[in-house]
């Protein structure tokens, strides 16, 4: 009954804002990332003003995911033993996109999700306002300067790293090679406050937010984090692509604000992974949330693109805020990809990564690492299908008497992605 209650509510608005504006999945929308095939290695959307504005205009849009899981796994503790996985298809997740033209210059993103690993229901991930020109104050204002500048401000995900726009949100898998995420997932969903300048090559972000995840208005809880980027990207030529940023992530020391590692509510791939019999597992696993209370965060990513051959790596530190407990985690990403066909349809390669470290400085080590290898075809603009092979396995005395306790699973994981 509460799904058609929210189905029904969904239906009735779109028919209501149908009835004042263009309704039309084919339209262009302005400054945007394309849905399927032609967002791949897409980071901040371009400044490039190629799209009239012609009124107000409604992009409706969605991602569909399923999986087929053949995994196995094992540990090394006895009296708890792990659950059985069998090779079976996962629970489909789904996505429900709105993105508005409201005026010229002015766009809106909604995105909700109907079906998650985390929650059946449906309910909405955020959204953000974006504005790329400033002519609703008045026509031509701080024209030169919004040449080059992009104001965003919503309660969604922040620009912080480069990993994000080649993650899986959700049932939106399209623009990820490989099926699941980076094992330290730098996602978090928080009202914010974000500039971006882009002269020339460069790439320059500025943001702000409360960091917090869940929203309220009860005093004690008024922490703050500040986050930035630099980089440069250049099309050097007609073959080759370097891209180099380094992002920031400082949170202050009031309450909790440990969502950078742990903000995605949506849940993790590689389903009931290392999960018992007795105590079961989590959602969110095979992720890794080092569960700082405060933190500043690092990472650095190099891109390189050269005809059908692409690179991207992440190396990433992030420190507890609290000085007098310490502990601090180093993650490692390295994708290697070839990419061939007509229009670069088919593409395999691999992704190896590694996370280590302690939650303190009196804790004993923790260390995941997850080896990738396989590749997609893009059967369609809009319709992927993935097959890889995968293998996580968990050392260091910091998984002693858990469940991860030389923990490992692998096996092959096969993935339909549709997003429009």
């Amino acid at each position: 009954m509460k799904n058609f209650k929210t189905t029904f509510l969904a239906l009735f608005l779109l028919s209501s804002v149908a009835s004042f504006a263009q309704v039309d999945l084919r339209s262009p929308l302005q400054f945007r990332r394309d849905a399927g095939k032609k967002g791949i290695n897409v980071f901040e959307t371009s400044k490039a003003d190629t799209v009239i504005f012609e009124g107000i205009n409604v992009r409706v849009g969605g991602d569909f995911a399923l999986q087929f899981q053949g995994l196995s796994h094992e540990n090394s503790i006895v009296g708890d033993p792990l659950v059985d996985l069998a090779s079976n298809f996962s629970l489909p997740t789904a996505n429900l996109n709105l993105d508005v033209q409201l005026a010229d210059g002015m766009r809106l993103h909604l995105r909700t999700y109907l079906s998650s690993r985390h929650h059946t229901e449906s309910y909405v991930k955020g959204g953000y306002l974006q504005m790329d020109k400033l002519d609703f104050i008045k026509e031509g204002f701080l024209s030169e300067l919004m040449e080059i500048a992009t104001i965003r401000v919503g309660m969604d995900q922040i620009n912080y790293g480069d990993a994000q726009f080649r993650r899986s949100d959700n049932a939106m898998t399209i623009y990820n090679p490989f099926v699941s995420n980076y094992i330290m997932d730098a996602f978090t969903t928080e009202p914010f406050f974000e500039v971006t300048l882009q002269p020339s090559d460069f790439i320059l972000v500025a943001g702000v937010t409360n960091g917090r995840l869940n929203q309220s208005p009860v005093k004690g809880d008024d922490g703050m984090v500040v986050y930035s980027k630099v980089g440069w990207d250049k099309q050097m030529n007609d073959d080759l692509r370097l891209r180099l940023t380094g992002s920031l992530y400082s949170s202050s020391d009031k309450s909790t604000r440990d969502y950078i590692y742990g903000g995605d509510r949506a849940g993790g791939r590689y389903y009931s992974t290392l999960a018992t019999v007795a105590n079961g597992g989590s959602d969110f696993d095979p992720r890794f949330n080092p569960g700082f209370g405060s933190q500043t965060a690092i990472q650095f990513n190099p891109f390189v693109k050269f005809k059908g051959l692409e690179f991207f790596g992440v190396m990433e530190f992030v420190n507890n805020g609290n000085d007098a407990v310490g502990g601090s985690f180093t993650q490692v990403g390295l994708e290697g990809l070839y990419r061939f066909g007509m229009n670069e349809q088919w593409y395999f390669g691999g992704r190896y990564n590694n996370v280590s470290g302690e939650k303190s400085d009196l804790a004993s080590t923790n260390e995941i690492s997850r080896m990738n290898l396989g590749g997609g075809w893009f059967m369609t603009n809009n319709v992927l299908v993935k097959l890889e092979y995968v293998n996580q396995e968990y050392s260091g005395a910091g998984f002693a008497n858990s469940r991860f306790q030389d923990g490992k699973f692998n096996g092959v994981v096969l993935e339909a992605a549709i997003s429009f």
